[in-house]
């Protein structure tokens, strides 16, 4: 009985479904600087922390994306950097039978939203062992990225943005 239910599966598996895997996910790149340790240590001051963060997409194969969603968080004293940690969080994404509308917000909005409490960990994690509180990134609304991108991309290509804003259905909250 199991090899039956099991072949229809097995079967299913190669049929034309639309289907998305996360193939793994790992951490491409990680890094830490105290470019001015130890005397920066010695100043008490409140930190001013600047964060930034970026998704880029690598196609690997007609199924098969990398989206690697980096971050660099830049804390400074006295105008003195304190520490500066970049963190790339990658994962690889298979995609089977999904319309190619559909794959372009995937990539640029689930797998990013996937991989950002995987980068989120590994920030505060380096920062906490390098001796600091760690610092817990702030939720991302990816969906909003998405959208700002495409229209900053329609404005760079002369295209007429106002028309495709008006076609999301999709509300954004402010």
């Amino acid at each position: 009985m199991t090899e039956q239910s099991s072949t229809p599966n097995a079967a299913g598996a190669e049929s034309n479904d639309p289907s998305f895997r996360i193939q793994r996910i790992y951490l491409k790149d990680l890094s830490l600087e105290q470019p001015n340790a130890p005397e920066i240590f010695l100043v008490i001051a409140e930190p001013q922390v600047q964060v930034e963060v970026d998704v880029a997409v690598k196609r690997m194969s007609d199924e098969l994306f990398e989206v690697a969603l980096s971050s660099t968080i830049t804390a400074r004293v006295e105008g003195k950097v304190l520490f500066l940690v970049e963190g790339n969080q990658a994962g690889i994404f298979e995609f089977n039978n999904i319309p190619a509308e559909q794959v372009d917000p995937m990539l640029g909005i689930t797998c990013p939203t996937i991989l950002y409490p995987y980068l989120r960990s590994n920030m505060a994690d380096v920062i906490s062992r390098a001796g600091f509180q760690p610092i817990h990134l702030n939720e991302i609304n990816f969906h909003g990225m998405y959208e700002h991108r495409l229209m900053q991309a329609q404005q760079a290509a002369g295209g007429n943005a106002g028309d495709s804003a008006d076609e999301s259905k999709i509300i954004l909250p402010n």
